[in-house]
């Protein structure tokens, strides 16, 4: 019994012993405490083009063609427009006549259709002023079907007659001043006749000529000028105000198109309206 307690005491001893030495002892490679690295650092482009791109679904490249605002383009009216009865709101129509063609494409053939609106219309007056329309032309239709929108304003107009346009694009009548002098020579002339053969003297010819003028004067300013008249087949000349984008996809036109065969409006002369209201 004295000898497995002497035993058991030794034991203990020399284990007291190697774990002081193992304290004292530098640690080795493999036997040295194990610590975890601090995380790498990353900046923030890598962060960034780590990072999963969001699920967006395919992205398609969207292309467009381009017409640029000036881009002047010809057309021809379908349907005829007059002051005598035109007023805000009413449609017009016309169609392209030359193909707009842009780095060797064809991107606006002869034939497309033109929408617009008479935005003002105002009659003649019977002293001073012309008839005047004031149009927006605003959406186009392709041959294809393919509808775009935009902007353009009138810069001429073949009418036929003596009609203008101003850097508004309001359309402007055109004025008879011939035909009113005309008018009061003419009167002027029938009562001077009338006047010298009632009296059979130059004094009574020259009252019925002052009676004439009044008569003839009277007659132009109780009549309203020429109507603003823009018959079917009158050509009108507009010019892009802003620029037009057009789907790339579906503008693929080979042939150049052809307009329709409208015969234009015949010269005319200008016409006072004999109605006094």
């Amino acid at each position: 019994m004295k000898i497995s307690l002497t035993v058991l005491i030794l034991f203990a001893g020399l284990s007291i012993c190697g774990t002081a030495l193992a304290a004292q002892m530098p640690a080795g490679p493999e036997q040295g405490p194990v610590t975890q690295a601090p995380p790498a650092q990353t900046t923030p482009a890598q962060a960034v083009a780590a990072a999963p791109a969001p699920d967006s679904g395919p992205k398609i490249a969207q292309k467009n063609y381009i017409v640029p605002s000036g881009t002047r383009l010809p057309l021809i009216l379908h349907n005829a427009v007059t002051t005598r009865n035109a007023k805000p709101g009413d449609p017009v129509y016309l169609e392209t006549l030359f193909p707009v063609v842009i780095d060797n494409r064809i991107l606006i053939p002869a034939g497309s259709y033109v929408q617009g609106e008479i935005l003002e219309a105002r009659r003649p007056g019977k002293v001073k002023g012309t008839g005047e329309i004031r149009l927006r032309l605003n959406s186009m239709i392709l041959p294809n079907g393919y509808s775009v929108d935009f902007n353009a304003i009138p810069t001429n107009a073949g009418t036929g007659g003596n009609e203008a346009t101003d850097k508004e694009g309001t359309m402007h009548g055109d004025t008879d001043k011939a035909d009113d002098v005309g008018t009061i020579l003419k009167t002027t002339g029938v009562g001077a006749g009338v006047g010298g053969i009632a009296t059979q003297s130059a004094k009574g010819a020259g009252i019925g000529a002052g009676a004439g003028a009044a008569v003839g004067l009277a007659a132009v300013l109780l009549t309203r000028g020429p109507e603003l008249e823009l018959p079917r087949g009158t050509t009108v000349d507009v010019i892009l105000d802003r620029t037009v984008y057009l789907d790339a996809s579906r503008v693929n036109f080979t042939d150049p198109g052809r307009a329709s065969n409208l015969p234009g409006p015949p010269s005319r002369e200008p016409t006072r309206s004999r109605q006094p209201f």
